[in-house]
């Protein structure tokens, strides 16, 4: 097998697919193409037992890029909004939305503090009700663990 050529070109104004597609027409059936980062910048390593794309070549791949992405557009813009989802379990569900006074988060808290404080006093305990149960919730895994460990004697 001969020596293989690697050439970086930036992937400004080509897009991935034509590039793919066009390469091996170019430059033979053994060259590859792949993407690639070089000192930060993306783009595409071409490798070839003969010379890089020319300049002519290099224009043909984006002018044939735009074409994809302007059949793209079009493609998106024709979609009607109310088709219903391929995936209809993966339908985004908003969780939260960012508020305008940006103090509601720890006001929330500040509240829910509140609420345990009096809870406490109402039922004469001392303390905060967090710890008793992650306490419970550690016994019951420890618990659980040596039932597990007894299980495994047996």
């Amino acid at each position: 097998m001969s020596s293989m050529n690697k050439y970086w070109i930036p992937h400004l104004d080509i897009h991935k697919k034509v590039i793919t597609q066009e390469l091996q027409y170019y430059l033979g059936p053994q060259a590859t193409v792949r993407p690639f980062t070089r000192e930060g910048e993306d783009g595409f390593l071409i490798t070839t037992p003969g010379p890089c794309l020319s300049d002519e070549q290099i224009d043909d791949i984006c002018i044939k890029s735009k074409e994809m992405w302007e059949k793209q557009a079009a493609a998106r813009a024709t979609a009607t909004p109310d088709k219903p989802l391929k995936r209809p379990l993966h339908q985004p569900v908003v969780i939260a939305q960012a508020s305008s006074g940006g103090t509601e988060p720890s006001k929330r808290r500040r509240d829910d503090r509140r609420d345990d404080r009096r809870d406490d006093r109402r039922d004469g305990r001392k303390g905060d009700r967090r710890d008793d149960r992650r306490w419970g919730e550690q016994r019951s895994r420890r618990d659980d663990r040596s039932w597990s460990n007894e299980r495994r004697r047996d």
